[in-house]
């Protein structure tokens, strides 16, 4: 190996470590998609990750250990049904928001228990819910009957 070669590796693969950590580990890094909460208060934007399919909706936030007040994961059920969630494998207490096909938030599950086994159920068919962390629905006066503008919402 020729010693120009060496050095260029090298600064490629760390540009690889810092830029794509996700990648070290067989991960894609997760796409973030800016969301918006409209509440009495005014409206407060999150960025956040899609679970649109089956896979991504099983994993959710499984395994996190932390997750920023401004991000979240919106789980898209692409047609409007009742769900139910659950912690399993869930180490941080989120708040989960149920919303209807319409962007109207139907329900909110307030600080669920990290790690539990019980159904947290919409109460109500949903087009998608949106996890964030546990708290942060009344830190920002999320209600039901407020709107949520994404992509995914004829509002959006």
């Amino acid at each position: 190996m020729s010693s120009s070669t060496y050095p260029r590796r090298a600064v490629l693969a760390g540009l690889a470590t810092v830029a794509l950590p996700g990648l070290a580990f067989g991960k894609t890094p997760a796409a973030l998609e800016p969301l918006q909460i409209l509440t009495s208060r005014g409206p407060v934007s999150f960025q956040v990750e899609i679970a649109a399919d089956d896979a991504a909706r099983a994993r959710g936030l499984m395994h996190r250990k932390s997750l920023a007040p401004d991000r979240g994961m919106l789980f898209d059920f692409h047609t409007p049904r009742p769900v139910s969630f659950w912690m399993r494998n869930t180490y941080i207490s989120l708040d989960m928001i149920f919303i209807r096909a319409d962007g109207r938030i139907l329900s909110i599950a307030r600080n669920t228990t990290p790690l539990s086994d019980e159904g947290v159920p919409s109460g109500g068919p949903v087009r998608a819910v949106l996890e964030l962390v546990g708290g942060r629905a009344a830190e920002i006066g999320a209600l039901p009957g407020d709107r949520v503008r994404h992509r995914i919402f004829p509002n959006g």
